[in-house]
């Protein structure tokens, strides 16, 4: 079973390593790891253009990346010195553009656009998958169980010390109807099957921050998408992003979680917002 991780990233050279380091340290081999950069300026470009795929064999001076020590023994010490890191290490990033987009929505489509995996998940700049073996125990609570989204914990931490937490979303377990209470999974916590992206379309671009309420409500909520919690902390997520940021983008946030109901021909419930904010705030207290 193939997975494709979405990484969408725009002027993130102090952090884009962490991230992708958090990937690569996975024991799951079949990673597929696609980056779409808006056209940063500021050095992440070449950060993500060193941590990209090689293919085996490919020729150096004296022997090929293959045989890392051949290849150490010509040329430039620090470009051999990259060369033998990029032949040692397992895998790199698979796909990678840099253009500019229309934002983060935008370029996660993109991402999907271009995915080939079994299941889908996104690893937002910045932010880190939990431990080596997060995807290993994704993969298999699909394969145990056959839904067709796995959802799990996230930890928020603070955005210049990831060992500092603010805050704990202890998703519990499945019940559709929770979405009526302000509930919804995390969305970088959780992981899809590529088919349901087929059949229910990608993320509405028309949002600017809730988007990713509207494509969990539509697919869980709507389509009735089989789903199940996988009881686990799987990311390090980083706050500071466009929903978590101001107050103004908290009330923007809330107010495209009322009309993501209106776009998908639902009736939003009674005091939706003020649930959510509520659950927002228990976050505090786990």
């Amino acid at each position: 079973m193939k997975i494709s991780l979405i990484t969408v990233c725009r002027n993130v050279a102090p952090v884009i390593a962490e991230t992708l380091d958090s990937v690569f340290a996975q024991t799951y081999p079949d990673i597929e790891l696609i980056v779409i950069d808006g056209a940063s300026t500021d050095g992440t470009v070449e950060i993500l253009e060193r941590y990209k795929a090689l293919p085996q064999g490919l020729p150096t001076k004296e022997g090929t990346l293959s045989d890392p020590v051949a290849g150490s023994l010509a040329g430039d010490p620090a470009e051999e010195a990259e060369r033998y890191r990029a032949s040692s290490r397992k895998r790199g990033i698979d796909i990678l553009v840099s253009e500019p987009d229309k934002g983060i929505y935008d370029a996660m489509n993109k991402g999907l656009a271009r995915a080939t995996g079994d299941i889908i998940g996104f690893v937002n700049a910045g932010d880190l998958l939990m431990t080596p073996n997060v995807v290993a125990d994704i993969v298999s609570a699909f394969q145990r169980s056959h839904a067709e989204a796995v959802y799990g914990d996230i930890i928020m931490v603070d955005e210049r010390d990831i060992f500092k937490v603010h805050r704990t979303w202890l998703s519990g377990t499945y019940h559709r109807e929770n979405f009526r209470k302000g509930w919804m999974p995390p969305h970088v916590g959780t992981f899809i099957r590529k088919s349901v992206y087929d059949r229910h379309g990608h993320f509405n671009t028309a949002l600017r921050i809730g988007a990713d309420y509207e494509i969990l409500l539509r697919f869980l909520y709507k389509h009735h998408v089989h789903t199940i919690h996988l009881r686990e902390v799987l990311v390090r997520f980083r706050l500071g992003g466009m929903s978590n940021g101001s107050v103004r983008h908290i009330l923007r946030a809330n107010r495209e979680v009322r009309r993501s109901w209106a776009l998908n021909g639902l009736k939003a419930p009674p005091l939706l917002v003020t649930r959510k904010l509520w659950s927002k705030v228990m976050q505090f207290f786990h």
